[in-house]
């Protein structure tokens, strides 16, 4: 999908919600504010990096498929995408990441402490906004979402350096760290709409589904996509010595000096060997491999809302199931 696809795509999924985004954006700025500068300084400046927002669209799209027609899904996408960037300014400290979404990042620009602690402070705010919607069941769901995400983020942790990491152990991962979010943010717009539990548990296995088919695919990106367009360093991965889908796969059925190379690199997270491990990835077919494994993927998201009365909204889901894995940023 070219460029000018991706952002038309993206754009037609969006102009769907235009009015619930501009709205969930006026909630953004209006939480943001703290009496603390720093805290509104990095948090401006993450916020307005821009983004997909694919998790407050996906509270947007879902509570709309179910014909809502309150309030509440702006402050609850709002939330979700206030947990998401607490993640980002968390997950770049641990990374040592330099460069997100073609800038430089916070912790980059402002340090690690300062990173970390405005993170603390986007959790803990989006704790307030939550409680303020008086939801035990919302409480519920967003409070079991970050537990699991902060455990999907331990479990990367030890997967680090760890050339024997098996298929199971990685999408154990990515279930936690990057699909529960998708997963929450896809359940609290069927709850919010008043959908029942197994309506609200089809739109959990679509968010679900959603969210790895995106990680996957983001996993490809890192060896077979274009920094300008990606908006990070391509092989930050393997500079990190971590063991995505396409370096296992290549683990599992490369040659033996291609194991080696692998396990070497990913032990001393050695990025010097980067164009070798990319030739080899490429023709081992372990790009492609990932890449079917996100087409299942997205293929589940969309079975998992076929009984959705048929609106512009479920039109709008489906194309962003298509989407997350035809693109390359």
């Amino acid at each position: 999908m070219s460029a000018a696809t991706q952002n038309a795509t993206q754009n037609t999924i969006t102009h769907t919600i235009a009015a619930d985004m501009d709205a969930v954006n006026a909630v953004i700025r209006q939480r943001l504010h703290s009496e603390v500068p720093l805290v509104n300084q990095i948090a401006e400046y993450i916020i307005s990096a821009g983004g997909k927002r694919i998790r407050p669209v996906l509270v947007l799209l879902v509570a709309n498929a179910w014909s809502y027609k309150g309030t509440a899904h702006h402050e609850l996408a709002a939330v979700v995408e206030f947990i998401h960037t607490a993640t980002l300014l968390h997950d770049d400290v641990v990374d040592e990441s330099s460069l997100r979404r073609g800038r430089a990042t916070a912790n980059a620009l402002f340090g690690n402490a300062a990173s970390v602690l405005v993170g603390d402070f986007l959790y803990s705010r989006s704790f307030q906004m939550m409680v303020g919607l008086n939801n035990m069941r919302v409480m519920q769901i967003l409070s079991d979402a970050t537990n699991i995400i902060a455990e999907g983020e331990v479990l990367q942790l030890l997967n680090m350096h760890d050339p024997d990491v098996t298929q199971e152990r990685y999408l154990q991962v990515i279930r936690s760290k990057t699909a529960k979010l998708f997963e929450a943010a896809a359940e609290l717009g069927a709850l919010v709409a008043g959908a029942n539990d197994a309506q609200i548990a089809a739109a959990g296995e679509y968010g679900r589904s959603l969210g790895t088919a995106f990680q996957l695919i983001d996993d490809v990106l890192d060896y077979a996509g274009d920094a300008s367009e990606i908006g990070k360093n391509v092989g930050d991965d393997l500079r990190e010595g971590k063991p995505t889908l396409p370096l296992i796969y290549l683990m599992e059925n490369g040659t033996p000096e291609q194991r080696e190379l692998v396990r070497s690199c990913i032990e001393n997270g050695d990025e010097q060997h980067f164009d070798t491990i990319l030739a080899a990835i490429t023709t081992s077919g372990a790009l492609d491999y990932t890449r079917e494994q996100a087409v299942i993927a997205a293929q589940r998201a969309s079975e998992a809302i076929a009984d959705l009365p048929d609106s512009i909204y479920k039109e709008s889901l489906l194309q962003l199931a298509h989407f997350s894995v035809n693109r390359n940023h």
